[in-house]
């Protein structure tokens, strides 16, 4: 059973940076897209980063230029370098799976808090 973990979250002011990471186990790594993604309360879950098993990246437009996705196959993780923080980007971030073949991401962590004060 696929089991993500995410780390990193806290709080941060405005124009700091933080690193989240996501330890990925219970399959083959190289076999899945893996992506972030964050949510707000009374809002729906957004992509802000995905990263396929080849290494191609694709962000959302409020990340580009400022957001990093990553992925270690050695070590199974992803991360998400965060720089330019901006209190809009408080949410909580979630890290996910798309297995190689699969139309959506169909395992997710638990979920780590960022919070950017002004």
């Amino acid at each position: 059973q696929v089991q993500l973990v995410e780390s990193g979250g806290g709080l941060v002011q405005t124009g700091g940076s933080l690193r989240l990471s996501c330890a990925f186990s219970g399959s083959i790594f190289s076999l899945f897209t893996m992506a972030w993604h964050r949510q707000t309360p009374g809002n729906s879950r957004e992509l802000v980063a995905v990263i396929t098993n080849s290494g191609s990246t694709d962000y959302a437009d409020s990340a580009k230029g400022r957001f990093t996705i990553s992925r270690d196959n050695a070590k199974n993780t992803v991360c998400l370098e965060m720089n330019s923080l901006k209190p809009e980007d408080t949410a909580v971030y979630y890290c996910a799976a798309r297995v190689f073949g699969a139309t959506t991401f169909g395992y997710w962590g638990q979920g780590t808090q960022v919070t950017v004060s002004s």
